[in-house]
Order: C-alpha cells, then structure tokens, then sequence
C-alpha cells in the first residue's frame, strides 16, 4: 500500500494519534541504538589503541559522544518515524544509510578540515555500530512479532470500499499478524449500520469515514480500489482526516506489484503512478545467477559431510539408492532433473495413483504419507532432503530462491496467468518455503510465486534466506 501524507496543516484542537505501543517501540529503539553504538565505539576504541594514554584521550571522548551523533544521524534518516516501525525492511535499510552517511560525512570532514583521524579506529567504529544497531532493531522487531500473534500492538485500521476488497484484505491481514493491521470497521458505498464483511461491522458510507475513525479509535484508514472514491473524494477525505494525524493507505488497482519497479511522476499536474517492467534479464539477472553458483558451490564443500552422512543414513534404513531423481519444469518450460535424498520406500511413484486427491488442485500432498519412511519425515521436516538440490544450483537448472519447481503434469494444468511462473528458475526456497510450505494452498503458493516474479531482486533473495534458516529449523508445514 501507499502512505499518502495528508499534509502539515493541522486545525487548532488536533490531537495526534499515535498509539501508546508505538511510543514504546520507538523509545526502546532509540535506548538500543544508544546501547549499539556505545557498545560498538567501546569495543573499536579498545581494539585500535588498546588502553588509556594521554594521545587517544579525544579518540574515548569521541567514543562517548557518538552514541548521541548515532541517533542523531539515525532520526536524520527518518528511521524513527511510526510508519517506519515493525514492518518491512525500509526501517533497516534507513540504518544502513545513517551509517554510509556518517561515515561519508566523517571522511569528508576530515579531507576539509585536514584532521589526521585515526582510520583503522572509523573503519572499526561506524560498521560495527551499524551492525550491532541492526542486530538489536532486529531483535526488537521479533518482539513485536510475536506481540503481534497474540494481537498486542496492532494498528487500528477503517476499510474503505467495495466487500470483495474488503473481505480479501481482512482475509490477508488476519493470516500475516506481523503486519500489525487489525481491520476494525468498514465503510461500504451506500453501506449502513448493521451489516458485516467478513464478521467486520459495517460503520457507515463513504462520507462517515472521519466520524467512524472518531468513534472506534482508529489510526489508520486503509482505502482499496473503489470507483466513487476518485481523486476529488479522496483529497477531501485527507484533509478531512488530517486533524486527527490519522495515516491514510490506498491500494493500488494493481495488486502485487511494489519496490522499485513502482514510482510517481507528476504530468500535468496529476501524480502518475508508473510501473516499470519486471527485469527478468541483463545485468541484474547475470549477478543473480553467479551469486547462486558461487554461494551453491560454497555449500556443497562446507555441507560435504553432511551430505554424505545423510546419504549413509538413508542407505542403511530403507533399501535403494540414496538419492532420488524426477524430471521437473525450469525457465521457459526446459525439463531438468532434480536430485533430492531419497525420503519414500521403493516403488512409491507406481503408488500414487491410488492417493492422489482432488482437495488442493494442481498439487498432490497428502500429510500423512504411508509411503514416506521414518528418516524421510525427519529429513522432510527440516528441508535436509533438498540438500542435494545445490547441485542444481551449480549446474544452472534452479536457483537459490525462486518458484517451487514444478512437475511436468501440473504445468499440463496450468492456466496462462500461472505459467508467469516459469519466467524465472525455480528455487531451492522461496517466498511459498518461508510462508507456510506445504500447509499452503494452491491458491496462496501461485499468488507468493507470482509476487516473487513481479518484484524479484538480489536484496529479496538475501531476505528470503535469511528467513529459511528459522522456518527449516521450526519444520512447519513440511510433509
């Protein structure tokens, strides 16, 4: 969604509205900052110099002063801001400017002012500031989280539009707590008191807006794609919601498409949105794809003893081969062959007919499997059995993240929006890996690919597996 600031003017009697958790987060995210860079400035000082002595007394003072200029550069950086708080990566990314900023600034203002600065002291200090602000923001950030699953510290959130919208982005919100938005109300066109989407009460029409915010305590009102809220009735209904402070969301008609690829250029005097095409080739895939193998190739060294231990273990408790090997769809529909462990008895592809179901659409997954073997539903359990899959990765059929890769009979069933999937390798994890595996249905694990396509980029990537390594070792979802 994007946040459309309602401007600066605030009516005399306006009274912010900025929740009491928020006011919590944002001071315990200041006191961690305080507490990363004194740390980090404690232990540069003590590693350069070593000690005490009357030549690096500016250099402690320096130390104890840059807690304060961390902040400072911090909440320069707008990373303090409510909006900014607990969700997405845009807070962690504004920490790493603060820190590329100060530390540019520090550089330059020594060339000026011809200052002899200790460098290995500034290159010890300022990244290890940043790291150690990074690490407890992330902290605090699953704090909230897990506030959040037991609905603590959400933001009250107005629906305004049509109930399909609606009902799809209750529905959303209910499913992702860590988003932090709880839809409390809604106001339908033409709607009345009384009625409920999605067992949200309906509070009144279009024009009740401001009054229902009032009357729930809402902070936020989130408007979704709606023809009788054109560019006129939403302009008046900003300045309207204005004095309250209260933050307005729309969503775009264009769902699924976010980042980078989207901007506003203003033509004409009217704020266009314009979507970029997805870069599916050229320089940024070619670094993709040789970060893959480096990092693939790196994995199968470190993880060789794993690997064959695990090939041993599979051998001596089931009869047959350790490895298993099945034809799947890649980039542009080319056929490879995936190696996995082998997790099933022999012969358990001839048994598939007989416990294929129809519950889930293209996918066959059955939780409770007779075929898998003990050791299978352990190695399934925590994705071991997908090891061997780097061998993929290194030889270029798949990716370290991307689509699940798909079978050649659920391609044969594939509609035209679904095969957008095939533009990209498939991955070794993914968005559908990091959101719920196998628990997840048809529907939800093409809408996570498709989103992966639309929006793909290096930092998704690092995203991604950084969040596999705690949703292999919870072993959610996985059958």
């Amino acid at each position: 969604m994007a946040v459309v600031r309602t401007g600066h003017v605030v009516s005399w009697g306006a009274r912010p509205r900025t929740p009491s958790w928020v006011r919590s987060y944002r001071l315990r995210a200041v006191l961690g900052d305080l507490c990363g860079a004194g740390i980090g400035s404690c232990a540069a000082f003590w590693v350069r110099f070593g000690g005490l002595t009357p030549y690096v007394l500016p250099y402690l003072l320096v130390s104890l002063a840059l807690p304060v200029v961390w902040c400072c550069a911090v909440a320069l950086n707008r990373a303090y801001e409510p909006r900014m708080l607990g969700v997405g990566s845009e807070e962690f990314r504004r920490v790493v400017q603060a820190g590329v900023a100060l530390t540019a600034g520090t550089a330059i203002g020594s060339y000026l002012t011809k200052t002899d600065v200790a460098r290995g002291y500034v290159v010890l200090a300022l990244p290890l500031v940043t790291l150690l602000t990074l690490v407890l923001r992330y902290a605090l950030r699953r704090s909230l989280n897990r506030r959040r699953a037991a609905g603590e510290c959400m933001r009250r959130v107005v629906a305004v539009g049509h109930p399909a919208s609606i009902a799809e982005l209750v529905q959303l919100f209910r499913k992702e707590r860590y988003h932090g938005m709880d839809v409390v109300a809604a106001c339908l066109p033409g709607g009345a008191p009384g009625e409920h989407v999605d067992e949200v009460p309906v509070a009144g029409d279009l024009s009740d807006v401001p009054i229902v915010v009032d009357q729930v305590g809402a902070d936020t009102v989130a408007v979704l794609a709606c023809p009788e809220m054109d560019g006129q009735a939403l302009r008046r209904l900003a300045w309207r919601l204005e004095r309250t402070h209260t933050e307005l969301v729309v969503a775009p008609a264009l769902m699924d498409v976010a980042g980078p690829r989207i901007m506003i250029r203003p033509a004409a005097g009217l704020p266009l949105l314009h979507v970029e095409h997805p870069e599916l080739t050229g320089a940024r895939q070619l670094v993709k794809n040789v970060f893959d193998r480096l990092v693939a190739a790196a994995l199968l060294v470190l993880l060789a003893p794993v690997l064959a231990g695990l090939a041993v273990a599979v051998r001596a408790t089931s009869p047959g081969p350790a490895l298993f090997r099945q034809t799947r769809v890649g980039r542009d529909g080319r056929l490879f062959t995936i190696v996995k462990f082998r997790t099933m008895r022999r012969g358990s592809e001839r048994q598939k007919i007989t416990l294929v179901s129809d519950r889930d659409g293209v996918l066959f997954k059955l939780r409770n499997d007779p075929r898998v073997t003990p050791l299978g539903t352990l190695m399934r359990r925590h994705s071991l059995d997908e090891l061997p899959q780097l061998i993929n990765v290194v030889r270029g059929h798949m990716s370290l993240v991307g689509p699940r890769p798909p079978l050649p009979e659920e391609v044969a069933r594939y509609g035209d929006d679904v095969r957008r999937r095939l533009l990209v390798r498939p991955g070794l994890t993914g968005l559908w890996q990091v959101s719920g595996r196998s628990d997840l249905s048809w529907e939800e694990s093409v809408r996570l690919d498709l989103r992966y396509v639309e929006n793909w980029s290096l930092t998704m990537d690092l995203q991604i597996l950084w969040k596999t390594w705690s949703a292999v070792a919870r072993g959610q979802g996985a059958y």
